[in-house]
């Protein structure tokens, strides 16, 4: 099985395991009379408008997979893992009854990876340190189904993201922007497509009263842990950018407001 593969069924193992435990959480509430089967659904919910995610996650950039052979991005920095954090704001446009959501997103990031500086002429490992630090940002279109968590009492809620993404990156040795052979300085930016599928955990669910009361004091509608396969492709479309894409998860935590 490729590595295509295997994330697909990681993830689809993922959510089932989610789906289970949600269920069996949403199968009994607790008042002062004891439990019960069937969360309460409290009457009070605030206008809902848009979604922020604080985004974690593996992020080693696909730079090594221009070159047929050649690895330099492994060479310089290694296959340690490298993390990325960021962050996510959805407006809502469109809500649908007994469907979900959709509406353009926006996110940024930041990741950086450092190793020892290698010596052009010989290949050898220099003293000097060298990094490489990406700061993708996109603009996308964002899909979330929230009917089972809304009208089904299943507290899982998928969803789909498609759109264009852009990054910064450059590139320093020591103090100073490192330079190639030329003389030219190591930065630039890099832009393409990128598309994500995720799934939710409504923390609701779990002690709707807390939700509720949050609700009325804060205006957070919802709170959901969540889980995605995030893929990016920053190469200019195919054309002379360099690849500072990934493909990889994500985790995070997501308020609706």
């Amino acid at each position: 099985m490729n590595g295509l593969g295997r994330s697909a069924a990681l993830f689809g193992v993922t959510l089932s395991a989610l789906t289970l435990v949600a269920g069996h959480a949403a199968a009994q509430g607790v008042d002062e009379l004891g439990t019960y089967g069937g969360i309460e659904k409290w009457q009070y919910e605030s206008p809902q408008h848009a979604a922020v995610e604080l985004r974690f996650g593996r992020y080693v950039p696909g730079v090594d997979d221009e070159f047929s052979g050649a690895t330099p991005y492994a060479d310089a920095f290694g296959d340690k893992n490298r993390y990325l954090i960021g962050l996510e704001v959805d407006w809502q446009l469109l809500q649908i009854p007994s469907f979900g959501t959709l509406g353009p997103g926006i996110g940024f990031g930041y990741t950086t990876a450092s190793g020892k500086a290698r010596v052009s002429s010989t290949g050898t490992e220099s003293d000097q340190e060298t990094s490489l630090s990406i700061l993708p940002m996109y603009l996308v279109g964002v899909l979330r189904i929230d009917v089972f968590a809304q009208d089904l009492g299943i507290p899982l809620v998928p969803y789909g993201k498609l759109g264009l993404g852009y990054a910064l990156w450059w590139s320093s040795s020591g103090d100073d922007s490192a330079r190639d052979d030329a003389g030219v300085i190591g930065r630039d930016t890099s832009y393409g497509w990128q598309y994500a599928l995720g799934g939710m955990l409504h923390l609701d669910a779990f002690d709707p009263r807390s939700a509720a009361d949050m609700d009325m004091s804060t205006g957070v509608n919802n709170s959901y842990l969540f889980i995605e396969w995030y893929v990016s492709h920053l190469d200019g479309f195919g054309g002379d950018k360099m690849e500072v894409g990934t493909n990889t998860w994500m985790l995070g935590l997501a308020l609706e407001l």
